[in-house]
């Protein structure tokens, strides 16, 4: 982190980059950064590639600054919670600094701060600004909750322990907003998700003597439900309190005809160890891939369950 800071000190123009279709973590992460680096008093961009982004995540602190155009001014960028390179969807040609919790990162930055142990990137960042005597304040504190809430799976993984209710403590007594984002992020719903929901559970097929749960979406499910890909999440990991499913598995085409892959485990299965086989990553109990190859959903989902089997 010394080397973190020092490299913030001498920066004239910072940007942080939330990766492609963003979650709480990468955006919370961000959001806490910009807070810290407004109080340095330095000029700070805010990039994410994507054009839409989840819009129940619209509460966290600075959200209106992202912009989709990746500055020319900018000599360091900050990627937060990105595992590889090309989810941060721009080329960076000044200094890069990458701060991520994934143990299947690839280390792209000139700088690389990735500690896997870590529940969510913005615990880590909490852990790095505690060390370094960087002052916490209520927005601060939300945004790292807020990557915290979510990365946990509301405090349910299994990664979670009296460490992570300390830190929730410690975050609450600095002014973290937790009864917002725990509405927005846990409770929160829209129409679209709703119907989505109810194709996914029609559609829902049980594998490997119930042990396997599978969804198949089409790019037709989710052109009628009117959802986003972030709209698939909940369903999924629901599964997986279904008796006897230890794995959640969704295969969702896309809109340039990839076919995007989502593994949940409940504690059983290192999903991490499946999706890197076709180039993805994440951690033992959420991961994630894209296909390009000329395959239909139920070529996919083959694929994908005689690796499972193997593993079950």
């Amino acid at each position: 982190m010394s080397k973190i800071l020092a490299k913030i000190e001498k920066a004239e123009h910072i940007v942080l980059i939330s990766h492609i279709n963003p979650d709480a973590d990468s955006l919370g992460s961000a959001s806490a950064m910009y807070t810290m680096l407004l109080q340095k008093h330095k000029k700070v961009s805010w990039f994410c590639k994507s054009s839409e982004i989840d819009q129940k995540l619209s509460f966290l602190p600075w959200f209106e600054k992202i912009k989709s155009r990746f500055p020319a001014s900018a000599d360091l960028a900050i990627a937060f919670d990105c595992a590889d390179k090309k989810r941060l969807g721009v080329e960076i040609e000044c200094d890069l600094i990458n701060i991520d919790h994934h143990i299947t990162n690839t280390n792209y930055g000139d700088l690389n701060f990735v500690e896997p142990d870590f529940i969510s990137t913005t615990e880590l960042l909490y852990d790095l600004f505690k060390k370094n005597g960087v002052k916490i304040n209520p927005k601060m504190a939300t945004a790292i909750y807020a990557g915290l809430l979510d990365d946990s799976g509301a405090f349910l993984s299994q990664e979670v322990d009296g460490t992570t209710f300390a830190t929730v403590v410690e975050l609450i007594e600095h002014g973290a907003d937790f009864k917002l984002c725990n509405k927005k992020i846990a409770k929160s719903v829209s129409l679209a998700a709703f119907r989505l929901k109810s194709v996914m559970y029609k559609n829902m097929l049980l594998e490997e003597s119930a042990k396997v749960s599978v969804f198949c979406l089409s790019r037709e499910d989710m052109a009628m439900s009117g959802a986003v890909a972030e709209d698939c999440e909940a369903p999924l990991e629901e599964s997986l309190y279904l008796p006897h499913v230890e794995v959640a598995v969704l295969l969702r085409e896309q809109r340039d005809l990839g076919i995007k892959c989502s593994l949940r485990s409940s504690s059983t299965v290192d999903v991490g160890k499946i999706a890197t086989l076709f180039g993805g990553g994440g951690h033992f109990s959420r991961a994630g891939f894209e296909i390009y190859e000329k395959l239909s959903l139920d070529e996919a989902k083959n694929r994908v369950l005689d690796l499972i089997k193997k593993e079950l």
